[in-house]
């Protein structure tokens, strides 16, 4: 794939990762996100979510199976991958273009959250990771829904808009 933008997107998973085997026996995940951006209103002074962004992502083997085992519906994340773009017909007959990423990076946005990571070493087993570079899964703080910087569960929802989100 060569001559793909590379381009980092943060957004939200619209679903949990669907975890595939080709028939091959390799290993593949997809998932979706939605990257919503914040606009303000000029006379009103209000901030307001923009169109969103809907961006398919795929990863494959050992990398599939850790990306299934870790992200869940609802989780911000920042992904980058190769932008590709596929065109096909719906249901109802009409073209349709999809735009996708296959992913090389992906991980947890921390402005509003933490993660643990750990480092899966070669024999199977994972060790507490101390930073530096190698592969490396993250687990999420326990499950409780995500919250916006007002506290309220719903307040960034999928949106990936914060209510006191300024411009620098």
């Amino acid at each position: 794939m060569a001559g793909e933008p590379l381009i980092t997107v943060t957004g939200n998973l619209v679903a949990d990762p669907e975890p595939r085997v080709s028939q091959a026996g390799k290993s593949w995940v997809t998932f979706r996100i939605a990257s919503t951006p914040r606009v303000r209103d000029r006379q009103s002074g209000d901030w307001a979510d923009g169109e969103a962004l809907w961006l398919g992502c795929r990863a494959y083997g050992e990398y599939a199976d850790n990306i299934a085992a870790t992200l869940t519906k609802g989780m911000r994340v920042i992904v980058q991958g190769r932008l590709t773009q596929r065109s096909y017909t719906d249901n109802q007959g009409a073209q349709r273009t999809s735009l996708d990423l296959e992913v090389e990076e992906v991980g947890p946005s921390l402005r509003f959250a933490s993660a643990q990571v750990t480092r899966k070493s070669s024999g199977g087993g994972a060790q507490q990771a101390q930073g530096g570079a190698g592969q490396a899964g993250w687990a999420a703080p326990p499950t409780e829904p995500f919250q916006g910087a007002t506290g309220d569960p719903g307040a960034a929802g999928f949106s990936g808009g914060f209510d006191d989100e300024q411009p620098f």
